[in-house]
């Protein structure tokens, strides 16, 4: 039985932890040889060291957003930015890496964070590490901090990011599959737009799992709202789940953390719309559903430059601050030509994806696994874009 690493960072769930369990899930649910399991790396180290890192983290986009955004934009994105200045770190995180694959002996690995993906970039230049390594990437663009060498294969969520990697870094094309950001295959993929629901359209507000999503910052605007349910998705934050039960409105229902991958989806398709940060696994998540996307706040660094992108695209609806909120929502959704225009940007966006049903990321995942023994990167991607090609063919 072969084993697959899965390498996300941190322990707070994110998207990393969603893409990797979407794929783990998926490789369980349709492969019979293939074992799964998911690692951080900063937990096996230290568990102290991450608890550390993570609150410094989630305080420091709490209370100091400005400077971790100038932080990140300098370290992290610019494109002129050096390779990092952490130096200092790196034998002691390249010991552990190298140690945790002597002990897991895995025969694939798949980064769902950069941090990892550096880390066995740097050993396969070492020539320390002989494993396949997929980059799987979980915003909409890609940061410096990414390890590019030595990588095999790239899973990529747009068009744009394959040019600007084949661009800037000039890794082959050959190498790099437009996947979409990985959603869990429990969220299934709406073909058309849905009507709205009869009566009041319905909003999902999401984004208040770790407080840091405004929220209550709009209790106002929507305890006064007229012609507008909201369902707030508050989930592991009991303190805003009582917070909106207290205010006991009929229009507004707060919804605690949902486990089930199969009731979020029955929860998308009882919506509208839904008002969210720009986060890459809910965006995409919603994309599928062709849920219209309102993007009223976000947090500093990946979001912000992930609404850039989406904004760009026309994928989604920024709103402003200062105007009625429910007024804003409303004009969207009733006006044709509006939906039309977004509806056309989805499917502008969806038709770069080169590869999309579940059987055919499996297959390649499997090809990967064997590409030391008979499988190069190039067959690999002749291999899904002939899947692509038959879709295409097919009006899928």
């Amino acid at each position: 039985m072969k084993k697959i690493l899965f390498l996300p960072l941190l322990q707070m769930q994110s998207g990393h932890h969603q893409v990797a369990e979407a794929l783990m899930d998926l490789l369980k649910n349709h492969t019979d040889n293939i074992s799964v399991k998911k690692i951080d790396l900063l937990s096996y180290t230290n568990k102290s060291l991450e608890k550390m890192i993570t609150n410094g983290y989630l305080n420091w986009i709490r209370y100091a957003p400005e400077t971790y955004n100038l932080a990140y934009k300098s370290f992290f994105y610019m494109p002129t930015a050096k390779e990092h200045s952490f130096k200092w770190y790196q034998p002691f995180f390249l010991k552990k890496m190298e140690q945790l694959l002597e002990e897991e002996k895995p025969d694939l690995l798949v980064c769902t964070h950069g941090f990892p993906s550096y880390l066995l970039s740097k050993l396969k230049r070492k020539g320390k590490c002989n494993i396949p390594v997929i980059n799987v990437y979980t915003d909409f663009f890609v940061n410096n901090v990414w390890g590019k060498d030595g990588v095999d294969l790239h899973f990529l969520p747009s068009q744009q990011v394959k040019e600007t990697l084949f661009e800037r870094y000039h890794i082959s094309k050959q190498q790099m599959i437009v996947t979409g950001i990985p959603v869990h295959e429990e969220i299934t993929r709406n073909a058309a737009i849905r009507k709205t629901n009869n009566g009041r359209p319905k909003i999902l507000i999401a984004g208040g799992n770790s407080g840091l999503g405004g929220i209550v910052k709009l209790a106002d605007e929507l305890k006064h709202s007229t012609e507008l349910d909201y369902f707030v998705l508050c989930g592991k934050n009991r303190k805003l789940y009582d917070e909106i039960l207290s205010w006991n409105i009929k229009h507004i229902k707060p919804l605690t953390y949902l486990s089930s991958r199969s009731e979020m989806n029955k929860l998308y398709e009882a919506v509208d719309a839904i008002m969210t940060k720009p986060g890459g696994v809910t965006i995409s998540e919603s994309l599928q559903k062709r849920l219209p996307i309102f993007v009223h706040t976000m947090l500093p660094g990946q979001e912000k430059v992930n609404l850039r992108y989406l904004t760009d695209q026309k994928l989604v609806f920024e709103l402003d601050h200062n105007a009625s909120l429910e007024k804003q929502l409303l004009t969207v959704l009733k006006d044709q030509k509006k939906m039309n225009r977004w509806e056309q940007a989805i499917d502008s966006y969806q038709k770069g994806i080169e590869i999309a049903t579940k059987e055919e990321m499996v297959e390649l995942i499997k090809k990967v696994l064997d590409q030391h023994s008979k499988t190069t990167p190039s067959e690999l991607v002749i291999h899904s874009q002939r899947f692509h090609s038959a879709r295409a063919l097919n009006g899928a």
